[in-house]
């Protein structure tokens, strides 16, 4: 196995201690030190503030109205749906939680846990029944969250982007499959007989630098390969104590099914977290695997040896 796989043990094993001496701190300060208490109403007060209000669906959908050649209409509004539940969750139980300390309203047990978990930077788990999966502290999950809602503002605002930052879908399936009805509905194919195929783009070119979508398709970035790296053109093997690499930007172009060109290629999985385990979500696809990505090899190398690797694509890392 790869020397970065004792790196990664030992980080697995490092997170569990610190978690668990966290929970140990005394909940309590003596002295000129701020209280839990106050803490945490400072901290619902300012989580309050940044997140923000509830998106208008029904303006959304009379800007963007369903349409049978653009199914992103429909997969924007649903994704402003799902992003609204956990808004309307986190704005409510932060104030819930602060007027509990302040005794206006009883503090439960599940207000309780929530001061607990903010206290622990840790995403709280009335939280976690609404949001999409992620396996990073509160402080970077709620970063990451301003970054998806502040995405699909400006999606609202300017209309769809010319690239698509495939990690911040709340339900990134529906994005892939509306992508592909477009294309079904374009050339009246049946989307059944249809596949993905994929160009990784030269690293030089950014996400600033493409201004239109392509003609069939659509670029897609912000993914992270664990267990390997990408080096002129083809999978390479990760260098010493660097865990993660940024990919370039992806082209997903739809394809038949039996017209996809056969090359020398590792199926790539994706996943939203490092996790690389899910639950079946009420439409039948795991709640944490996206779909299978065709990485391009070098000739030396088989697919057996990145299974060995362990290597798959991330739409998200863990801090």
């Amino acid at each position: 196995m790869h020397e970065n796989a004792s790196m990664t043990a030992f980080i697995n094993d490092s997170e569990g201690i610190m978690g668990t001496s966290l929970s140990l701190l005394p909940r309590t300060t003596s002295g000129a030190g701020k209280s839990q208490d106050e803490l945490l109403t400072e901290t619902a007060l300012d989580i309050h503030s940044k997140v923000p209000k509830p998106y208008d669906i029904e303006a959304a959908r009379a800007k963007y109205k369903v349409s049978h050649s653009e199914s992103m209409n429909t997969v924007l509004v649903q994704e402003l749906m799902r992003f609204n539940k956990l808004i309307n969750m986190i704005r409510s139980t932060v104030i819930d939680l602060k007027d509990a300390i302040a005794g206006s309203v009883v503090m439960s047990g599940e207000l309780e846990s929530l001061g607990d978990q903010i206290f622990d930077n840790k995403i709280p788990a009335m939280w976690q029944k609404v949001s999409y999966p992620s396996k990073k502290p509160l402080g970077s999950w709620l970063n990451d969250l301003l970054a998806r809602l502040k995405m699909l503002q400006d999606w609202l605002d300017n209309g769809p982007p010319a690239s698509y930052w495939i990690s911040g879908f709340f339900f990134t399936q529906s994005f892939l499959t509306g992508m592909m009805q477009n294309y079904a509905r374009k050339y009246n194919i049946a989307i059944d007989t249809l596949c993905y195929d994929f160009e990784v783009l030269d690293a030089d070119i950014s996400v600033e630098s493409i201004t239109s979508p392509p003609e069939d398709g659509c670029y897609v970035y912000g993914m992270y390969l664990d267990g390997a790296r990408w080096v002129d053109g083809a999978l390479e093997e990760a260098l010493p104590k660097i865990l993660y690499y940024p990919v370039p930007i992806f082209w997903l172009k739809p394809v038949k099914t039996l017209e996809k060109v056969v090359r020398h290629v590792y199926v790539c999985p994706v996943y939203k977290t490092s996790a690389r385990a899910g639950v079946l979500s009420t439409t039948g696809q795991s709640t944490n695997f996206v779909l299978p990505i065709d990485l391009i090899m070098q000739k030396k190398h088989k697919t057996r040896h990145w299974i060995k690797r362990g290597t798959a694509l991330l739409t998200q890392l863990d801090y």
